[in-house]
Parts: C-alpha cells; structure tokens; sequence
C-alpha cells in the first residue's frame, strides 16, 4: 500500500469552506476527511493539521471558544497532529483618507508545513505528500521535496474557491475538494473524550 501523510493549511482549508457559506461542515473529521480523498491502493499514515489561534473581538467574542472546542475534538483522533503558527498585529493605513488600524496576519504556517513536509520525506515516512492549501508560497518546499526525492509525490487538494496555477503546475497532481467530501466526514455531535468530557459543536455552526 502506498503510504500518505496529509498536510492541512487550516485557515487556507476554512476560508475557502467559508467563502461559500458552509459553516455546517466547519465541524470536519480531518481523519476521516483524509481518508476520504485517497485512493484505494493508498493508506494514511497520518494528518498534520496546521494553525493558529484567534483571540476573541469585539464583533465575535466567542470565536477563541469555537476554536478551542474543535482543536479539543480533533484532539481526540489517533492519527492527526496539530501544529501552530502564530498572529501578528500590523498597522495600516487608507491611502485615501488615512484611517489606521490594526491588521491580523498569519504567520508561520507555511513554514511549519514546508519543515514537516521536508522532514518526513527525509525520514521516508510517506510515499504521496496530500497537501490541502491553495498557498503559492508552498511552491517551493513541492518543488525541493520533487527534486531531492524523485521517487515520493507530492498532490494537491484545492479547499472550494482556492486555487494556485504554481501549485498545479509543479505538483504530481491536483484535484479540487468536493461538497460531498466535507458533508460525508463530519465529527459526531458530540464528540466524547476519553475522561468523559462531551465536546458540542458550535451552535454558530449548525
């Protein structure tokens, strides 16, 4: 069997499942989700799940709630990792009439997965790489892990309206995720851990 690692750039994967109103699936089983996708001469060796994690605002108090009680669920799968990156405040300003603000980015998340991504074809621990991102900076760590590993693959899953024609270009292969693949591998509600505690899904989400 052909062994796979999935790589998931969460926020890449939750703003393109966001972007077409599908909050419902927010609630996905990234196991099973994976499983999903392969094909039946491929095995999962495991799902590295990268993020950050959001603080409350005033326009969304419980978002870090929301976010804590599925990192908590995914928690509770044998097979998945999770990874952290972090935010950064930056300042901006209108051009036009000069109002500032503050600006929340992202960062290291790709830097996680291009080092998880190196690391384990080093260690010969997959022979495809499933990386679901639609993040053009992930060009390159495909191309090192093509040229230094011949051997290994690395595939492209597309989260809905997220696309990189340098991804397409450069991976083994690509595909976009479907409606289908998130509907059918949701997390049970609720999802009980193993001293008991019952995580609910969010109602924000139902």
């Amino acid at each position: 069997m052909e062994r796979v690692i999935t790589y998931i750039d969460g926020f890449n994967l939750y703003f393109g499942i966001r972007s077409n109103g599908w909050r419902r699936y927010y609630w996905l089983d990234l196991q099973k989700f994976s499983i999903a996708l392969l094909k039946p001469s491929q095995q999962l060796e495991h799902v590295k799940y990268f993020t950050s994690r959001v603080s409350s605002t005033p326009s969304d108090p419980d978002q870090d709630k929301r976010q804590n009680t599925y990192l908590e669920a995914i928690g509770t799968l044998p097979q998945t990792s999770v990874f952290f990156g972090h935010y950064l405040s930056k300042p901006v300003q209108c051009r036009a009439c000069g109002a500032k603000w503050q600006k929340q980015e992202e960062k290291m998340t790709d830097v996680n997965i291009a080092m998880e991504l190196l690391v384990d074809a080093h260690e010969d621990r997959f022979d495809t790489a499933l990386m679901i991102s639609a993040d053009s900076d992930l060009t390159g760590p495909v191309l090192k892990v093509r040229s230094l590993f011949p051997k290994k693959r690395v595939v492209i899953a597309f989260p809905p309206n997220r696309v990189s024609e340098r991804l397409k270009k450069e991976a083994n292969g690509w595909f976009r995720i479907s409606e289908a693949a998130l509907r059918q591998n949701q997390l049970p509600d609720p999802v009980v851990k193993p001293d008991g505690i019952q995580l609910q899904k969010p109602a924000k989400w139902i």
